[in-house]
């Protein structure tokens, strides 16, 4: 279907898009920072609603089509001082941007959803199955992190690129992007530069916003440890990160894992900071293979095996 917008608070609309059948269980597809919801890529999503699911992806807020919180302002000093370890406010929380992922279900009429969320947008999927449990069926967990700081770092090359002050042009943008992909993306498996242009050029003419991408930023640093509540969760979860991220160490996905009780953890040779094509039938098949794990799902006939480690 074609994007829909949804107010979800008294401040907050959140753009989204469905894939599949609406009779079908719903997963939802959660994306990371400053990242609208076409980093989950159309062909993605419906590989996975062929598997029999309803596929929702959409924008967090800042990101995309939904709503941006101008009016609050996060500086750079504020970023550098939280990352060496000084409390300073955040404009939002991890836990309110999962409320936002929640009000979109609820206009949806959905109670209860499988998780994927890449990123930030794991961190987020993590915090809604601790913290509404019963509307979480299963997690997949893609290259994140616990919230503790001593696993799941950045690899310092990324600073420079990730604190450099943003041009607001769009040949500026596309220039920061292609660099980035350059610096986290997976070498062994090349996106075509053509294809990282576009969904940049994409993502800027949907609304990127440099201050957006600052009050996300502000909210990932600021968060808990969820380590504990982890572990008290009892739903399937599959966590999968690449051992070559620079952004968020395999530390993270590892701590992530070694967290829940009875998680999968798929580690990923050659894989960056990204989702590459060639790796979509891997993901795929680890996503249906944790939703199927879980009471709501009927065993699968058409999932294939994939290369999982702990």
């Amino acid at each position: 279907m074609a994007e829909s917008t949804m107010s979800v608070s008294d401040h907050i609309e959140i753009c989204y898009e469905t894939f599949g059948d609406e009779a079908d269980p719903a997963i939802l597809m959660i994306m990371g920072l400053s990242a609208p919801m076409g980093w989950w890529s159309t062909e993605l999503c419906e590989s996975i609603a062929a598997r029999g699911y309803r596929v929702i992806r959409f924008d967090n807020r800042d990101t995309g089509g939904s709503t941006k919180l101008h009016d609050r302002h996060v500086g750079r000093s504020d970023i550098v001082r939280t990352f060496l370890g000084e409390r300073r406010p955040a404009p939002y929380t991890i836990s309110e941007l999962a409320g936002d992922a929640f009000g979109l279900l609820d206009g949806l009429g959905i109670e209860r959803t499988h998780l994927v969320g890449a990123s930030m947008g794991g961190m987020i999927a993590q915090t809604m199955a601790i913290e509404r449990p019963e509307r979480v069926a299963s997690l997949t967990s893609m290259m994140s992190t616990t919230g503790r700081r001593t696993v799941g770092w950045q690899h310092p090359k990324l600073l420079p690129t990730v604190l450099a002050r943003a041009t607001p042009s769009r040949g500026a943008y596309v220039q920061r992007s292609l660099r980035m992909q350059e610096l986290v993306g997976s070498v062994t498996y090349p996106t075509d530069r053509r294809e990282v242009r576009e969904r940049a050029e994409e993502t800027y003419d949907r609304g990127w916003s440099a201050s957006g991408v600052l009050r996300q930023m502000q909210a990932t640093l600021s968060q808990p440890d969820r380590t504990t509540d982890l572990h008290r969760l009892d739903l399937p979860v599959c966590v999968i990160h690449g051992l070559e991220d620079p952004m968020i160490h395999p530390s993270g996905g590892r701590a992530t894992a070694a967290a829940v009780p009875g998680s999968e953890l798929i580690l990923l040779p050659g894989l960056g900071h990204d989702l590459p094509r060639q790796l979509y039938p891997t993901f795929v098949d680890a996503i249906d293979r944790t939703a199927r794990r879980s009471t709501d799902q009927p065993p699968s006939s058409c999932s294939s095996d994939s290369a999982s480690s702990r």
